[in-house]
C-alpha cells in the first residue's frame, strides 16, 4: 500500500476508496496513539491546495481542513473570531501549533479538543468529500461521541465553514487546565455575543470536556437576551441549572466531577463577560473609524 501524497484532491479521493489509507497531516494525535512505526498504507494530504488556507467566500468564510494552528492564531479575522484564534495559541506548544491541523482537531473528535467550544458558537460547518461527491455536516453532527464521526468509507473533511449569518458580534475562550501551556483542558468554554446599544442581542455558549461532546447552552442563551456584564452573576444559576441537566463530566485524575461542574459554570460566566468586552472594544473602534 505505500506512502502516499497526491498534489490534488481527485487523486486523494481516488486512493482513499480505494486503499482505504490512514490519513495524515499534522500527526499530532496520530503518532502519540500509535505503538511503533505505522502500519498499513498512508495518505499524506498536506500538499493538496484544496485543503489549504483560510479564505473569505461569497457566503462566509472558509477554513481548508489542513490549514494550522497556527495560520489560524496569526490570521486578519474579524472579532467573531477570537474565541478560535484564543484557542489556538492554548493548543499544545508552538511545536504543536505549527503541525497541527483543525480538521484533524475535529476529526480526532476528543471530548477536550480545544477547537470545538469556538466552532460551536459559530455555527460551523464541516464539508466532507468522497468519489461519490460532497456533504455538509452541521459540527453538530459532525462529532457523535468520544473519538466518533460522521465520516463515512472513503470521506474525508476539507473544510471548515462558517456562514455570514453566524460571523458576527465577538468571541472568547477560555481554558482551565493543571497549567498554562501543554495542558489537556479540565474545562473550557468559548462564548459569542452581539451586541446592540450596549447590550447583548444574541448569544451561543459551549462548554467543553465536561461530557462526551462539548455542549451548547441555548436556555442560558435565551437568557443573555437584553443583558449586560453586570447581570452576568444574576444568570448564574441559569447557567448552573442547566449546566447540572446538560453536562456529564467524569472523575479522574486530572479533576472531580463536582470541580469540573463548579468550575464549568465559572469559566463559562467569564467567557462571556470577556466577549462582551471584545464586543464594546470592536464596536468602539468601528465608531472611531477604525473597524474594518
Amino acid at each position: 500500500m505505500g506512502y502516499h501524497r497526491p498534489a490534488d484532491l481527485g487523486t486523494a479521493l481516488e486512493i482513499l476508496a480505494g486503499q482505504a489509507p490512514r490519513l495524515i497531516a499534522g500527526g499530532t494525535d496520530l503518532f502519540p496513539a500509535t505503538d511503533g512505526p505505522l502500519q498499513g498504507g498512508i495518505l499524506d494530504i498536506t500538499a493538496i491546495p484544496e485543503l489549504q488556507g483560510i479564505h473569505r467566500t461569497g457566503r462566509g468564510w472558509r477554513f481548508g481542513a489542513a490549514v494550522k494552528w497556527a495560520e489560524i492564531a496569526a490570521a486578519d479575522l474579524p472579532p467573531c473570531f477570537a474565541a478560535l484564534q484564543q484557542a489556538a495559541r492554548r493548543i499544545g506548544g508552538i511545536q504543536i501549533q505549527n503541525s497541527a491541523t483543525l480538521a484533524g482537531n475535529l476529526c480526532n473528535a476528543s471530548p477536550a479538543a480545544d477547537g470545538v467550544p469556538p466552532l460551536q458558537v459559530l455555527d460551523a460547518v464541516i464539508e466532507t468529500a468522497s468519489c461519490n461527491g460532497a456533504r455538509m455536516l452541521p459540527l453538530a453532527e459532525f462529532i457523535t461521541g468520544p473519538r466518533r464521526t460522521a465520516l463515512k468509507g472513503g470521506e474525508m473533511v476539507i473544510a471548515v465553514h462558517v456562514a455570514d449569518d453566524h460571523a458576527a458580534g465577538a468571541s472568547a475562550f477560555e481554558k482551565l487546565g493543571a497549567r498554562a501551556h501543554l495542558v489537556i483542558s479540565i474545562v473550557m468554554a468559548a462564548a459569542r455575543v452581539v451586541l446592540e446599544e450596549g447590550r447583548i442581542g444574541r448569544a451561543a455558549v459551549s462548554i467543553g470536556a465536561c461530557s462526551p461532546v462539548a455542549r451548547r447552552m441555548p436556555d442560558f442563551e435565551a437568557a443573555l437576551a437584553g443583558a449586560s456584564a453586570s447581570d452576568l452573576e444574576r444568570l448564574r444559576p441559569v447557567l448552573a441549572g442547566e449546566a447540572a441537566a446538560r453536562l456529564s463530566p467524569l472523575d479522574d485524575m486530572r479533576a472531580s466531577a463536582g470541580y469540573r461542574h463548579e468550575m464549568a459554570v465559572e469559566i463559562t460566566l467569564r467567557a462571556v463577560a470577556r466577549a462582551i468586552g471584545e464586543a464594546g472594544e470592536a464596536g468602539n473602534a468601528e465608531g472611531d473609524g477604525h473597524g474594518g
